[in-house]
């Protein structure tokens, strides 16, 4: 339970998943530190530097984790890793005096980092590829359904809600691609000491064996490493990572921030869910504010921001490292992942609950479509021999009219204008300008993008 006697980070408690917290708590980050140094001594010993049961006596206390007595020591020493191995020490009697033998701190701690780095994206992924299918299934679903279409945030032409919501689905999917390709790019540092030349494992090794040392951790830990590296990894490397979560935070912040415009009243296409005790405001009992979409935006906004911290310490490490990026990578990363985990589960509760309101949509393709429709009529009057010119400033008279119709409260009359102007009614019939009327057929081939991009996910989500 959280102390709330004392500040805590709402990423503590309030924002992203139980999962992402483990990943980023500070027992798992000792355990992957106490797994990399037993890796680093089964290898050592594969060379004569370390006994067997060194190595063994490390392995079998390694998730015996004592964050208080670390801190305690951290306390008098002012060094975190150098806490954690005198209490590894403490607590293997065997092992103890050949910890992080030849290491320095980056060995450790650079390498565990691009393990969680791995670890964080994995939990992402899983949940982008939740979200996907859920959108995918309205994508199906909604293929055909006709809507109202704005640009400039005005009235436009029909298109279907299946291909409204697929312009995000598409966004997601790209995303999804780029999240896996970072995730497939992470590597460690690897072993290469002070300034990353191996210097001092050259010295226990021998230089001829180094590089043979290293693939061999490489290995048993699962990570790639850097080929070139100085003291640390190439903080690159992190910059690389939170641009893409920034850009996954883009497509989420755009989806919530378009559901926050259509479920406002006076649209009221779309809408959250919303619970059936969820109290909107303290003020306004009858209320429902978007607050699933206003707080992705919220976040959004947020991690749209840490790129450029990362960006800053890639740019100010100089020669072979400084430490004036420690300080806040162990804020920018954890938190990145956290709020990218808080958006995306957020909007797959939103997409998945999704409230549709089908009355709406008719209702506002029934007031604006026909302005749209128009450019059937046209066309199809010039065809019969009519001026296009003339026949466009007959329509745009009509649509006026029609306009001060609306504004007035009234419904579109356009359609019935158009089919009772004389100057139409000479190369149209009344009963064919009321079927080029009938917006929902204005659709184009929305339908059947909206489906190959449905399949285009169902594809890529088949191969993770």
């Amino acid at each position: 339970m959280s102390d709330f006697s004392t500040y805590q980070s709402p990423f503590s408690w309030r924002y992203g998943s139980t999962a992402m917290r483990q990943i980023w708590s500070e027992e798992h980050k000792r355990r992957l530190w106490r797994k990399i140094w037993v890796a680093l001594a089964e290898t050592q010993s594969e060379y004569g530097l370390v006994r067997p049961e060194q190595a063994a006596d490390l392995r079998a206390h390694a998730d015996a984790v004592d964050l208080p007595r670390a801190l305690a020591i951290e306390a008098e020493i002012h060094h975190d890793l150098m806490a954690e191995v005198r209490v590894f020490a403490e607590q293997a009697p065997i092992g103890g005096g050949i910890i992080h033998l030849g290491a320095t701190s980056m060995d450790i701690e650079d390498n565990a980092d691009a393990l969680r780095l791995r670890e964080s994206l994995d939990l992402l992924l899983d949940a982008l590829r939740g979200l996907l299918q859920s959108l995918r299934q309205h994508l199906v679903e909604q293929a055909e359904t006709p809507l109202i279409a704005f640009t400039h945030i005005q009235p436009a032409e029909p298109s279907t809600l299946g291909y409204r919501l697929a312009q995000y689905a598409q966004d997601l999917l790209e995303d999804y691609e780029t999240l896996r390709s970072v995730r497939e790019r992470i590597r460690g540092k690897g072993f290469k000491g002070a300034v990353g030349t191996s210097a001092s494992y050259a010295e226990l090794l021998g230089a001829e064996n180094a590089a043979e040392f290293e693939q061999k951790l490489s290995e048993r830990l699962g990570l790639p490493f850097y080929p070139v590296a100085t003291q640390t990894y190439p903080r690159k490397q992190d910059y690389s990572v939170l641009a893409a979560l920034a850009g996954l935070a883009q497509s989420l912040y755009k989806l919530a921030f378009d559901m926050r415009l259509l479920q406002s009243p006076p649209i009221g296409e779309l809408s959250e869910p919303f619970g059936s005790k969820q109290v909107g405001s303290s003020a306004m009992p009858f209320k429902r504010n978007p607050i699933r979409a206003e707080k992705v935006d919220s976040l959004g906004r947020y991690l749209a921001q840490l790129p450029r911290i990362g960006w800053d310490n890639a740019a100010h490490s100089l020669l072979e490292r400084t430490l004036d990026d420690s300080a806040n990578r162990r804020i920018i990363l954890p938190e990145a992942f956290l709020a990218a985990d808080e958006m995306l589960h957020t909007v797959r509760s939103l997409v998945e609950g999704l409230q549709i309101h089908h009355a709406a949509i008719r209702q506002n393709l029934e007031r604006y479509g026909p302005f749209a429709a128009t450019e059937r009529v046209l066309m199809a009057a010039v065809r019969a021999g009519a001026s296009r010119q003339e026949m466009h400033e007959t329509i745009r008279a009509c649509s006026m009219r029609a306009w001060e119709a609306i504004r007035n409260g009234g419904t579109n009359p356009l359609a019935e204008l158009l089919a009772q102007d004389a100057d139409i009614l000479k190369f149209l019939s009344a009963d064919s300008v009321r079927d080029l009327m009938d917006a929902s057929h204005h659709i184009g081939d929305a339908p059947a993008k909206t489906r190959l991009l449905a399949n285009l996910i169902e594809a890529t989500l088949a191969h993770p």
